[in-house]
């Protein structure tokens, strides 16, 4: 047996993306890819947003907060694991995380990488689907994030991205799962290419067992790389997200990745390119001149 996962980057469903979906309701940003997303058995993203009430976001902000009731529609679309471990699910402070929690939890939707103190951020969650069990861990960089952001013994917060906590954590998920899938939330904003630091991270967590490495945070699409026979996505870029000011932003990657119980089988690469501020559209491989870029070709 086989399993389907697919694996995207930063759903951001607050500021201008909020606005688009009270102009044309919650499905809006997800039109366009309703049928990919529910052809697969599990769908990972970043959840780059708490989910809770409060007021309303302006454009220009830099901090983030969904309505809670859009988890209905993450739901929905088969968002079945999300990473909370990047650097806004915390901004509206340990409220609006553990918020974020409780309607994650009633969603019946598997979230990783944070916490209500810092053992839970740690620990694996495991799903299972076609009798293969995966475990999923996530991870935040510290140089993106204020120190408050991080889980401690009696905080909730993000998972910090050390390499003790990720070989700690590795070993224990190898010893209940069939397969690791480590994500982090790291890189340089808007670079085509992985810092050491990524490289580090990602090339230990596979010397240590990972499966398959999946990164997030630079707002743009960065390296793929075989790393022991193992794959690295270092950052699949935007999903869902209003960053409408240039092109590379609006490009993102989806990656159908297909496992067994012994790794990976094959993935396949589906780009796309956000329109009106929040919609992914897969493009086709054959692009017009005017849209062609490295990352499509």
């Amino acid at each position: 047996p086989t399993i389907s996962l697919l694996a995207v980057g930063d759903i951001m469903l607050s500021r201008t993306v909020a606005t688009k979906i009270k102009q044309n309701g919650p499905d809006y940003p997800f039109v366009e890819f309703k049928s990919i997303l529910n052809s697969v058995d599990l769908v990972f993203a970043n959840l780059e947003t708490p989910l809770t009430p409060g007021r309303l976001i302006r454009p220009q902000e830099m901090l983030f907060r969904s309505d809670p009731t859009l988890v209905k529609t993450l739901q929905k679309y088969n968002f079945s694991v999300l990473s909370l471990a990047n650097n806004h699910t915390p901004n509206f402070g340990t409220l609006g995380l553990n918020n974020t929690f409780k309607y994650l939890d009633q969603a019946k939707i598997v979230y990783v990488g944070a916490g209500h103190n810092l053992t839970e951020a740690n620990q694996p969650k495991y799903v299972s689907r076609q009798g293969i069990k995966l475990a999923f861990l996530a991870y935040n960089d510290a140089d993106v994030v204020p120190n408050s952001y991080f889980a401690s013994s009696n905080h909730s917060g993000t998972n910090p991205m050390n390499l003790d906590n990720l070989k700690l954590a590795i070993r224990q998920a190898k010893q209940q799962a069939d397969l690791v899938i480590v994500s982090m939330h790291s890189g340089y904003e808007y670079q085509p290419h992985p810092n050491q630091h990524q490289i580090n991270f990602a090339q230990t967590a596979i010397d240590n067992g990972a499966e398959l490495v999946i990164g997030h945070h630079p707002h743009v699409v960065q390296d793929i790389k075989k790393y022991k026979g193992k794959y690295i996505f270092y950052s699949l870029g935007n999903f869902i997200f209003d960053q409408m000011w240039s092109l590379k932003t609006r490009q993102g990657l989806a990656v159908k990745i297909i496992l067994n119980k012994n790794g990976l089988v094959k993935f396949k690469k589906i780009p796309f390119l956000i329109n009106d501020y929040c919609q992914p559209k897969p493009v086709n491989q054959k692009l017009t001149p005017a849209t062609q870029t490295p990352l499509l070709q």
